[in-house]
């Protein structure tokens, strides 16, 4: 296989099974078929150094990138900050190529989390914030401008990053890879709105608390359930209490992918009030599973959800237009059947296979060039 029989990769990751996430999911996927394309994958977690003090750690995982960088060619960072910096550095200092995967914008996020800023991502671009917030950007801004190679998850993405750096041309998109496991539906009685990710503000879960409260005048069984963890957990179970809504509203915490399937399996609905995706494996899965998918018109959704044909498009944070966009799912079967059955074929656009030749493809093209 020429060069690439020679190809090595070191890929740091700030999370690494048995952690679970996203950039988990992902480097797993690169140490376990890469090397059926002839490219060796080496592995070094954040996670081994997480434990110490801020700064020591980042320190100390510097270090280690240089200690298990000697025979590689690409290091190829999946985050812009806790291993995009030292990585950055550590392929400056050893003359290594350097690649970096943007899954999300770490600074606005942060920002939104931390330091009180609440314009949407688009916003956050061009408007100037504290010396904190601008110190982050900074740095992600920094580990940008020095990789040779950046993948983003989505078109709309490649958009948003490639303003970051002179060369845009550099910013490559690879859709990220769904696992599409095929589920059984089980047709019931029982309404089920679910819903999924991470319990930020910008998701937007407590929306969805209102929606099913208000359809529950009409339809006195629905229920949602919502999967997931983070920030957000407390906020949402004093609104749960408040409302007096927890026959109503049912908060799974985090659950395995076998119990999420369980879910969809069931589901009526799937619902994702959120202001922001660079790219929503939870759409996908959703769609896979053949349910009926009504989600906000941001970020990459408009790349997988064709309003109307495939699932339905509405506003950020607009009860109304969900409440409408749900009640039409339930009322009219055979619209619900059919953009079902368009979702499904939709969905294998993202397969893990395709996301895979992608970007062996593009390590055969840029390793080429040296």
């Amino acid at each position: 296989m020429g060069i690439m029989s020679k190809l090595k990769i070191l890929v740091t990751t700030g999370i690494f099974p048995p952690s679970v996430g996203g950039p988990a999911t992902y480097s797993k996927l690169l140490l376990d078929e890469l090397p059926k394309h002839g490219i060796d994958v080496k592995i070094l977690s954040f996670d081994g150094v997480r434990s110490l003090p801020k700064i020591v750690r980042h320190l100390v995982f510097f270090l280690k990138i240089l200690v298990r960088s000697g025979d590689v060619s690409i290091i190829y960072a999946q985050d812009t900050v806790s291993v995009g910096l030292p990585s950055a550095c550590a392929a400056k200092l050893l003359g290594k190529r350097f690649w970096l995967r943007v899954p999300g914008d770490y600074a606005w996020e942060q920002s939104r989390q931390r330091y009180g800023v609440e314009d949407s991502i688009d916003d956050f671009q061009t408007k100037k914030y504290s010396f904190a917030v601008e110190r982050l950007r900074k740095i992600q801004r920094f580990v940008a401008s020095r990789a040779q190679l950046i993948i983003v998850p989505s078109e709309y993405f490649r958009k948003l990053v490639s303003g970051w750096v002179k060369k845009p041309d550099k910013v490559l998109r690879i859709y990220n890879g769904v696992e599409l496991v095929n589920i059984d539906r089980k047709i019931s009685n029982k309404k089920t709105i679910f819903s999924s990710g991470r319990l930020v503000p910008w998701k937007g879960f407590d929306l969805l608390v209102d929606v099913v409260l208000e359809l529950r005048q009409k339809y006195p069984d629905i229920e949602l359930h919502i999967a997931g963890d983070g920030p957000d957990k407390v906020k949402l179970l004093n609104k749960i209490e408040e409302q007096k809504a927890a026959d109503a509203v049912k908060l799974l915490g985090f659950i395995s992918k076998d119990e999420i399937r369980k879910e969809l399996s069931q589901a009526s609905v799937f619902a994702l009030n959120t202001g922001f995706e660079s790219f929503s494996f939870a759409i996908v899965e959703a769609m896979w599973a053949g349910v009926p998918v009504v989600t906000t018109n941001v970020g990459n959704l408009k790349e997988i959800v064709d309003n109307g044909e495939n699932g339905l498009l509405v506003s950020y944070n607009n009860k109304r237009e969900f409440i409408s966009a749900i009640e039409k799912i339930l009322q009219d079967p055979e619209y619900t059947k059919q953009i079902s059955q368009a979702g499904k074929e939709k969905a294998k656009d993202f397969s893990i296979g395709r996301t895979l030749d992608e970007l062996v493809k593009i390590l055969k093209n840029e390793t080429n060039k040296y």
